[in-house]
Parts: C-alpha cells; structure tokens; sequence
C-alpha cells in the first residue's frame, strides 16, 4: 500500500500551493485512494477519495475543499452531487462525459488507468469533468493522451515500469507530460512527489 506526500506549486513562478498526504491500495475489484490536502501555512485544506473500478470507471468519488462537497459516480455518463459550504442547497449534475478529473494525482492515476494505453498507439480522446478548488465549479474538458514511452526500472522490490504520457489540452493546445508508476505519479507539471514510504502497486 503506497503511502506518502505530494507537494504542489505554481508552474510559472513555482509559489508554494500546499500538499497532499495519500495513501493508495490495489484490490480484486478495482483502486482506491485517499488523501488528506494541506495549504502551504499547514492547514486542513481539504480531502480526496476516490475508488475506481477494475476498468478505470469512478464508482466513488468524494472532494472535500473550503467547505464545499462534492460526491460523484460513473452513472449515466457521469454524475455528481455538489454541496455548498452552509449545506442547505444541494446542486445535481450530469455530464456524458468518461470520468473526473482535478488538481489531485489521483485523477492522473485513474485517467491512465481508464485509456489502457499501448506504446506506440495512436493519441486517446477522453472527455472528463474537472472539479477546482477552492468551491469545486464543475467544468468538462477534453484531453488527448499519448503513450510515448515505458521504461523498466529495477527496483530492491523488483522491476518497476515507468510510463511516459503526453497529455494534450484540447481547448488551448497545450501540452505536458506525466509520469507513472504503477499507481503512483513520480511527476507532472506543478505536482512533485517528495515522500513514498512504500514501492507503487502495480496494477494487474
């Protein structure tokens, strides 16, 4: 069970953003992950669970940010219950959409799971529902994502294969790349992963 602490910072001045303490685990049926978020002054900022089934879908997702909630489920395409800090009004909404994603690498995670990439296969469209901080405004979005590369690491706990991902935003163009291991996001852009107590699961 991977477990350790990612940090976020600002990509064009690299400003402090926070941090995120995870922990993750495989199983028969699918991944989990669960995560506690920190503002930079070390603050409860917030918190992710997300748990996917064995083909990538969201079953479960719960954000929690400034108060503001939101719960969601692969249904229908995807659907999602959005709470606001005083709790007296909840907005539903629905989206044809793959999956969510956010500022979490979890999303990146569950993103790569859902395409099942090949090295060398053409680029993958995916249409996913982001959830911001700090009030979680919901926003669909369309990504390409390429697998450009996997590269096998040896490890002390055996061979770890590393996947290169090109991830384009369709709406502006831009591009970055992620990388991944197993189920653990070694880097992308604004996210470093600065502790891991234990070696990434590998997805079966």
């Amino acid at each position: 069970m991977p477990r350790g602490r990612y940090s976020f910072h600002d990509t064009h001045d690299h400003t402090p953003l926070g941090a995120e303490h995870f922990h993750c685990a495989t199983g028969p049926s699918g991944w989990r992950y669960v995560s506690q978020l920190t503002a930079p002054s070390g603050d409860h900022s917030g918190s992710v669970d997300l748990t996917i089934d064995d083909l990538g879908r969201p079953i479960r997702l719960e954000l929690n940010a400034s108060s503001w909630q939101v719960r969601g489920a692969a249904i229908d395409g995807v659907t999602w219950v959005r709470t606001d800090p005083v709790g007296e009004q909840a907005q539903e909404g629905n989206a044809p959409a793959h999956a969510f994603t956010g500022t979490s690498p979890a999303f990146l995670i569950a993103t790569a799971r859902l395409l099942r990439l090949q090295p060398g296969a053409p680029a993958t469209r995916v249409r996913l529902v982001a959830f911001a901080p700090p009030v979680l405004a919901p926003r669909t979005l369309d990504q390409s994502w390429t697998l450009l590369n996997r590269t096998t690491h040896d490890t002390d706990s055996g061979p770890l294969p590393v996947d290169e991902y090109q991830v384009t935003e369709l709406d502006t163009g831009e591009q970055h790349q992620v990388h991944i291991a197993g189920d653990v996001v070694l880097s992308a852009p604004g996210i470093e992963l600065e502790e891991l107590e234990s070696p990434p699961s590998t997805f079966a």
